[in-house]
């Protein structure tokens, strides 16, 4: 096994047998550029190959975006975590990462050319997919 550190487009061609995509999407602007990364990453695998996707997902712009973020923070101080580091993370869920609502992960699995996507882990706001090429 060979490791590469970069994005997509630095990746070697493949194709490749499985991949996937961990906690790193919702750091990618919805500007074309989610979906690019999904159409490379899918160009790369095998026909049939198993992708996994694993995201944090919370719409900031949706009414419910608010209630997602109080959970976050009611389970992290729950949990002993420094109020002031919550906060910190709370301001960088909403003006750092590129989050998208869980429907729209799908859809961009769907438009990229991913079948069979299939939600396997939903835990607060992380979501997890397995789709295949």
């Amino acid at each position: 096994m060979n490791w590469h550190h970069g994005y997509i487009t630095d990746a070697p061609e493949g194709p490749f047998d499985a991949a996937s995509c961990l906690l790193t999407l919702h750091f990618v602007a919805d500007d074309g550029s989610k979906l690019q990364t999904l159409l490379e990453l899918k160009k790369r695998l095998k026909p049939g190959a198993p992708f996994v996707l694993v995201d944090c997902c919370i719409d900031i712009s949706s009414p419910s975006a608010e209630l997602m973020l109080a959970r976050y923070r009611d389970f992290a101080l729950g949990s002993g975590a420094d109020p002031e580091q919550v906060s910190t993370t709370c301001d960088r869920l909403v003006n750092v990462l590129k989050m998208v609502s869980p429907a729209r992960n799908e859809a961009l699995l769907k438009s990229a050319g991913f079948t069979d996507v299939e939600l396997f882990y939903a835990g607060l706001s992380w979501r997890g997919w397995r789709a295949t090429a």
